[in-house]
């Protein structure tokens, strides 16, 4: 990244020489201590905040008292501030559902501590950027945690988002999605990820500059790093090759480093934030700094003040109840990874790169683990068939609703009316639209009790909606048909080969013929949905051999 904050286009004969492991699952290119690397940015943040949810109650020994007062210490903040919220994940069969928590670090200036710490005096007052943004994934079974990061300087569509405060309202424009934040809050950067990836979010935590410092502390401190001597002048992190245990105001310096890593980037800054996540995730996990009661309760304390959480975190006790739901992963099965990304010509900003990042977004949101170790498992494409046949259409009830508005876009007026009467023109006679809107990525079919699993498929294949988008779900009581964004126009569910993904330059057809022919849907069921992008630089949270590459003009 240069001083202006353009990004600095990846330049190799600036890189360490040295063989690199090949990019995978669970494992991008990267060097090993001794001699290879890897990691990223937002996410140590992320994962102090949620990391400590899991010790903030045991910490409170003090009693109700104490706990009000930590309760006290959190800040709230609204979770959604765009016009359409997407809706939550459904549960499974079994009752169990995803959970999605957007992680954030805050660059605020708006405090000395902040100010002496961050730098850039002459930002003090202006309103924080989101320099740190992170989805954690937790899938619905707790078996597996994928980590997905978005540099902050990817170019995206910041929604219309309204302050909760002064309810003043900012409307929707294209920018860097750290900017994201100066729209009312973190809720407008929550519409963001929800309108780019079409994940709904759950939760978020946020957390600035004082407060990574603060607890980095009161953790004891977490080991990293580096190939080679570093020192970087910007950020004033000076370490000797090898491994560091970095606390307190050098932790920051780690987590704020670019220039001094791999290419000077963002990008290298980020992955350095990853290598302290799983380094402070695995230090938590074995609890060897943590049995102390005074240090316990310094973390509480620290912990509490340093975070901005939604209403729905915003007591200890679900922090806590967070903490323990994040803490049945195994760190084998947690993934933290960068989304797959292309610079922008002249490489002022990143964008997505087409077709590896969509494919990383629908993996979480089909609650597809990013270690690429789903394969053995049933997967939402492999609907076995029923056990109890399809009754006649006419004696088929479905309910369908219009899911088709985003943060981005208006939805479509009509669509539940229209695919309805496609439904009924196909002999299910009791098909109807339901007028409440909701908000959904993917087209979805959901359906209750076992018996009303070949009725449900019959749906399906009359619209050629693929199987994949069929599930059970403990919440539905009979048959639900949810057209999403992924379906603006048409009465019938479009080939995905042919049709444009959803976005805003997606337009309703007003003429769309009811009793027109459904496609042919063969193929979109059968693609691996388990293979994971090469692109994808994931890593592996049991993986303490990763060591960071220096860029080799801040070396001494």
């Amino acid at each position: 990244m240069s001083e202006t904050g353009r990004p600095t286009a990846p330049a190799e004969a600036e890189r360490v020489p040295g063989p690199r492991p090949a990019a995978g699952p669970g494992g991008g290119g990267g060097r090993r201590r001794g001699g290879e690397t890897r990691r990223k940015r937002g996410r140590a943040v992320g994962w102090v905040a949620g990391g400590l949810a899991l010790l903030i109650l045991g910490a409170a020994g003090g009693g109700w008292l104490y706990i009000e007062h930590l309760n006290n210490n959190l800040t709230k903040d609204d979770l959604h501030l765009g016009d359409n919220k997407l809706e939550k994940s459904q549960p499974n069969a079994a009752g169990q559902a995803p959970m999605n928590i957007l992680l954030l670090g805050s660059d605020s200036r708006n405090s000395d501590e902040n100010v002496r710490l961050g730098g850039a005096r002459g930002d003090r007052g202006r309103p924080p950027l989101a320099d740190v943004q992170m989805l954690l994934h937790v899938s619905a079974d707790r078996s597996n945690m994928s980590v997905l990061s978005i540099p902050r300087d990817t170019r995206v569509t910041i929604p219309k988002c309204t302050d909760p405060d002064d309810k003043r309202v900012y409307a929707q424009r294209i920018d860097k999605i750290n900017a994201s934040l100066q729209n009312g809050g973190p809720g407008c950067t929550v519409a963001t990820w929800e309108e780019l990836t079409g994940i709904p979010i759950d939760h978020f935590m946020m957390v600035d500059f004082a407060g990574v410092v603060s607890m980095a502390d009161a953790v004891g401190g977490v080991p990293v790093c580096v190939d080679r001597n570093v020192h970087d002048r910007k950020s004033g992190l000076r370490l000797k090759a090898g491994e560091t245990v970095v606390r307190g105001e050098q932790a920051l310096q780690w987590l704020r480093t670019r220039h001094g890593f791999e290419d000077g980037s963002d990008l290298g800054r980020a992955k350095a934030q990853h290598m302290y996540m799983n380094a402070m995730v695995r230090e938590l996990k074995a609890g060897t700094k943590l049995t102390n009661p005074g240090k316990l309760r310094n973390l509480a304390e620290q912990a509490t003040r340093a975070l901005t959480v939604d209403n729905g975190l915003g007591s200890v006790k679900k922090l806590y109840d967070l903490g323990e739901d994040l803490r049945r992963v195994p760190t084998k099965r947690i993934t933290m990874a960068t989304m797959p990304w292309v610079y922008s010509q002249g490489g002022s900003y990143v964008l997505p790169k087409e077709g590896d990042a969509e494919k990383v977004f629908s993996m979480i949101r089909h609650d597809i683990a990013l270690d690429g170790r789903d394969k053995g498992r049933r997967l939402p494409d492999e609907n076995p068939e029923p056990s109890d046949p399809a009754a006649p259409p006419a004696e088929i009830n479905v309910r369908v609703l219009n899911g088709t508005g985003t943060a981005a876009q208006a939805p479509v007026a009509g669509r539940a009316s229209l695919v309805a009467g496609r439904l009924q023109h196909k002999g299910f006679s009791r098909a109807w639209a339901d007028t409440t809107r909701v908000s959904k990525w993917d087209t979805q079919i959901s359906y209750g009790s076992a018996d009303l699993h070949g009725d449900a498929l019959a749906v399906a294949e009359a619209l050629g909606i693929p199987r994949k988008l069929v599930r059970q779900s403990a919440a539905e009581t009979g048959i639900t048909l949810t057209v999403g964004a992924d379906w603006r126009a048409g009465a019938d569910y479009p080939n995905v080969s042919t049709s444009p993904a959803p976005g805003p330059s997606a337009a309703p057809d007003a003429t769309a013929d009811p009793t027109e022919t459904p496609r042919e849907d063969g193929a979109a069921d059968h693609e691996d949905d388990s293979k994971v992008p090469d692109s994808l630089d994931g890593l592996n949270g049991d993986d303490n051999s990763a060591c960071m590459t220096v860029n080799p003009r801040h070396t001494f």
